[in-house]
C-alpha cells in the first residue's frame, strides 16, 4: 500500500496540472480571506491615500472582467507555446525528455498564476454589487465594492505581467541542448549524492547470488516504478526470512517474471505482501532510478551521433556529464538499496551495482557511435581520463581502461588514416598512464 501511495505522490508532484490546481484553490481560499477582511473590517483607511481612491462599481467590474479576460486568453496561448516546447523537444532530444518538460515548474508555476488570477477576478467580480443578498458572499445593504480584494487583484494582474516575461525567456532557455543536458546531469548527480551518502571503503564488490529460497512472481506487467524497503524489511523481520531482490527499480516485470527470493519459511500472506512493496507502472521514473537520467544522456548523445544529425558536439556535452556523473559514483560506497538503506539491513539484500555497471550503462552504451566518429571518438577517450584520474585512487579504474581498450579496437574498423592514429596514440597514452595534456581535461579544446 505504501508503495502504491508513494508512486502515486510522485505523479501526483510531477503531473503537469499538480502546480496548477494548488495555485487555482489558493486563489479561491485568498478570495474568501480578502472578502472577510473587506466585510468585517472595511477598506476606508485607503482614502487617505490618493493613489489608491477607492472605486466605483462600474469602474470594479470593467477592471475585474478586463483581468479576467486577458489572463485567461493568455494562460492559453502560454499551454499552447508549453505543448509546442515539448513537441520539439522530444522530437529533437529523445522521447523520454517529455516527462522533464512536462514536469517543469516553471511552466507549470506560469500557467498556475494565470489561472489563479482569472479565478480570483471571477470571485471577486460576483460581490461587486449593489442590491442586498444572501448567501456566502452576500454583501452589506447598498453600494459595495470590496476595495482591498481590488488591490490584491490588481497586485496579481501585475505579477501576472512579470511571470509572462519569465515565461518568454524561460521557454527557450529550457530547450537550449546545453541546459537540457545540464539539468539532467544535476538531477543525477543531486540522486547519486543521496543515495550513496557514505565513501567507499575500497572493499572489492563481489558478484552475489541472488537465487536463493523460494521466488516471489510479479502478478502484473509494466516498469517498477517504487519498491518499498521499509515494508519489505518490516515483512522480512516479522517472520524471520532473507529477502533478496532479482531486480531493481526501473526493470521491467509481467506475469512470471521474479521479484525476490526468499530465504526461510514464508506465511500465507507473506507472497501478498511482499508483492504489495512494488509499484508497478506504465513508464520508468526517476525517483529511485539512477540509471534513468543516465540513460537520458546516452540517449542524446547517440541521436546526436546518428548520421541524419550528425552533431558530435552535442554528444560531447553529454560525455562530459557523463563523466561528472562517474566522478560523483567512483568514490562512493554502492551498497545501498534505492533509498540509501545498507546492503543487507533488516534482511533485506537489494540488487547492488557496482562501478563497472555504471561504466558499462554510461559510455559502454555510447561506444560504438562514438568509435566512428572523429571527435567524439577522442572526447570519449579524454573523459573517461577525467575519470580514471579519481578512479585511480581507490582502484576502480580497470572498467575504464576497459572501454578505452574496447573504444580502440571498435575505431580500427570504422576510422582510418590520420584519425585513427591520433586516437589510438591518445588511447595508448592513457593506458600507459601518461598524464601529459589533453589528459585530465575535457573540454574539448584540444580536439583536432
Amino acid at each position: 500500500m505504501r508503495a502504491w501511495l508513494r508512486q502515486t505522490a510522485i505523479k501526483l508532484r510531477g503531473s503537469y496540472w499538480f502546480l496548477p490546481a494548488v495555485l487555482t484553490l489558493g486563489a479561491l481560499l485568498l478570495s474568501i480571506i480578502t472578502y472577510y477582511v473587506d466585510t468585517k473590517m472595511g477598506s476606508t483607511w485607503l482614502d487617505n491615500v490618493s493613489f489608491l481612491r477607492a472605486t466605483k462599481p462600474e469602474g470594479a467590474r470593467s477592471l475585474l472582467s478586463t483581468i479576467a479576460g486577458s489572463t485567461i486568453g493568455v494562460a492559453g496561448t502560454v499551454f499552447s507555446i508549453t505543448i509546442a516546447a515539448v513537441v520539439y523537444a522530444s522530437g529533437s532530444y529523445g522521447p523520454r525528455l517529455l516527462s522533464n518538460f512536462m514536469n517543469d515548474r516553471g511552466n507549470q508555476f506560469t500557467l498556475g498564476i494565470f489561472i489563479a488570477t482569472f479565478v480570483y477576478s471571477l470571485m471577486i467580480l460576483r460581490v461587486v454589487r449593489l442590491a442586498n443578498s444572501n448567501g456566502f458572499f452576500s454583501a452589506p445593504s447598498g453600494q459595495f465594492v470590496p476595495q482591498i480584494s481590488m488591490l490584491v487583484a490588481l497586485a496579481l494582474a501585475l505579477l501576472s505581467v512579470a511571470v509572462l516575461v519569465y515565461f518568454l525567456h524561460h521557454v527557450p532557455h529550457s530547450i537550449q541542448i546545453n541546459n537540457v543536458v545540464a539539468e539532467i546531469g544535476r538531477s543525477a548527480i543531486s540522486r547519486i549524492e543521496k543515495r550513496y551518502p557514505d565513501e567507499h571503503d575500497g572493499a572489492d564488490w563481489t558478484e552475489r547470488d541472488t537465487r536463493i529460497g523460494e521466488p516471489v512472481r510479479a502478478h502484473r506487467t509494466g516498469y517498477v516504478e517504487v519498491i518499498d524497503y521499509e515494508t519489505l524489511g518490516q515483512v522480512a523481520q516479522s517472520q524471520g526470512i532473507t529477502v533478496r531482490l532479482a531486480l531493481r527499480a526501473g526493470d521491467f516485470v509481467h506475469p512470471g517474471v521474479d521479484l525476490l527470493w526468499v530465504e526461510g519459511t514464508m506465511g500465507e500472506d507473506s507472497p501478498g505482501l511482499l508483492r504489495g512493496a512494488f509499484a508497478v507502472g506504465t513508464s520508468r521514473t526517476q525517483s529511485q532510478d539512477i540509471e534513468f537520467a543516465i540513460d537520458e544522456l546516452v540517449e542524446i548523445g547517440l541521436r546526436a551521433l546518428s548520421p541524419g544529425i550528425n552533431d558530435p558536439f552535442t554528444a560531447i556535452t553529454c560525455m562530459h556529464w557523463l563523466s561528472a556523473v562517474l566522478v560523483a559514483l567512483v568514490d562512493r560506497d554502492l551498497d545501498r538499496d534505492a533509498d540509501g538503506r545498507p546492503y543487507g539491513e533488516d534482511g533485506v539484500y537489494c540488487l547492488a551495482d557496482d562501478f563497472a555497471h555504471f561504466v558499462e550503462r554510461s559510455f559502454g552504451a555510447m561506444r560504438a557511435s562514438a568509435a566512428a566518429n572523429d571527435l567524439a571518438s577522442k572526447l570519449y577517450v579524454d573523459a573517461l581520463g577525467s575519470v580514471m584520474l579519481v578512479a585511480e585512487k581507490n582502484g576502480r579504474d580497470e572498467p575504464l581502461r576497459m572501454q578505452v581498450r574496447r573504444l580502440l579496437d571498435q575505431a580500427r574498423e570504422a576510422l582510418n588514416g590520420p584519425a585513427l592514429y591520433e586516437l589510438e596514440k591518445r588511447g595508448a597514452a592513457l593506458l600507459a598512464n601518461d598524464r601529459s595534456p589533453p589528459f585530465g581535461s575535457t573540454s574539448g579544446h584540444d580536439v583536432p
